[in-house]
């Protein structure tokens, strides 16, 4: 399932804590944070990169739709904004800004949910084209902080699992890739007949191992322990290559 990473911005004590509550109990969306203005709000945006900001108008020294503006002109993917204003007459200037949705304040959980749902339909239409264009698995999209990067599989040494995260390591001097996504999940997108799971942790790319001992393969320099359940599948693997 998406999840939808949240921040929400309102100088008003009891609407952010409303906001808050309403991520709390949405189950496809996730509070990284919040505060009371846009100039935190600002450096928060950079730090978390999240996917949806819930964010007032009306705000002191910098209002949220300066706030919008700004965040325009700043390089790479933006934020979805979903404003929230006790005001109507903004409603124009929201969309000119690229807004997905614009709450009117007092507004029901309905109202909330019903914002929220276009931000999380928009990210599965995008999740399902990016699936569906990789070809001849010669490699895949991952989310990469807000964005999607296309990783050759070619390139990929070994898959470690870090949490709800996973860490795609590369070949030569290319960065790791860090990705929130489970293992399991990635391994049902990896073709069987290039890559393996060899342990709770790892995934292997079978052409990367450079040697094998009792228990453990070596890809480059970094040894791997192959776990118990999954010795009988790799010994059937290394019996085929020995052949």
């Amino acid at each position: 399932m998406i999840v939808l990473k949240c921040i929400a911005v309102d100088d008003e004590p009891l609407a952010l804590r409303l906001v808050e509550t309403f991520i709390e109990q949405t189950p496809f969306l996730e509070l990284a944070c919040s505060c009371d203005n846009a100039v935190e709000a600002m450096s928060l945006i950079r730090e978390q990169q999240p996917d949806i900001v819930f964010l007032d108008i009306n705000m002191p020294n910098l209002t949220g739709m300066e706030l919008a503006r700004l965040l325009q002109e700043q390089p790479g993917p933006l934020p979805k904004i979903i404003f929230t204003t006790a005001y109507n007459h903004y409603a124009i200037e929201g969309y000119k800004v690229n807004a997905v949705d614009y709450l009117l304040k007092p507004f029901s959980y309905e109202e909330f949910l019903r914002a929220a749902n276009k931000v999380l339909q928009m990210s599965e239409e995008a999740s399902n084209h990016f699936q569906s264009i990789t070809a001849d698995d010669e490699f895949i999209f991952l989310k990469v902080e807000y964005q999607w990067v296309r990783i050759s599989l070619k390139d990929i040494l070994y898959i470690e699992s870090l949490k709800d995260y996973v860490k795609v390591h590369l070949e030569d001097s290319q960065k790791s890739v860090m990705s929130l996504i489970s293992l399991k999940a990635l391994e049902e997108k990896l073709p069987a007949s290039k890559f393996m799971r060899i342990n709770r942790s790892f995934i292997v790319a079978l052409e990367k191992i450079n040697s094998i001992s009792k228990n453990s393969i070596f890809v480059n320099k970094t040894e791997i322990t192959v776990g118990e359940q999954y010795k009988e599948t790799f010994k059937t693997i290394v019996e085929k290559w020995l052949k």
